[in-house]
């Protein structure tokens, strides 16, 4: 019983209250006046997933300021976008595994 709560809880509580906070914090930021920013909110709640599956950084070297300032930037844009998708996978893992325990139960 103590393995399927814990199932529960680390699979599919966890992430799902990471997502809905990063949802729920990213749409002020996003809701503009002309229209909402889908593209931004799609950067903004993927960043902390996909940051660390960044395999490769750009590394700025012999730039100027802005230069390196950029390169960050095109960094933390390429790990939201990699982090969108990886929201994405991470609901349907959830939702699966949710299934799946509570299939197991009956």
């Amino acid at each position: 019983m103590g393995e399927k709560i814990a199932a529960m809880l680390f699979n599919v509580i966890f992430p799902l209250t990471a997502i809905a906070l990063m949802m729920l914090f990213c749409y002020p930021v996003c809701k503009k006046p002309e229209g909402f920013d889908y593209f931004l909110f799609w950067i903004l709640v993927g960043f902390p997933f996909g940051i660390r599956r960044m395999w490769m950084w750009l590394v700025p070297k012999n730039y100027g300021l802005a230069g390196t300032l950029g390169v960050l930037a095109l960094n933390c844009i390429v790990g939201g976008i990699i982090g969108g998708f990886m929201v994405v996978v991470t609901f349907i893992r959830s939702v699966t595994t949710f299934g799946s325990i509570i299939l197991r139960r009956c």
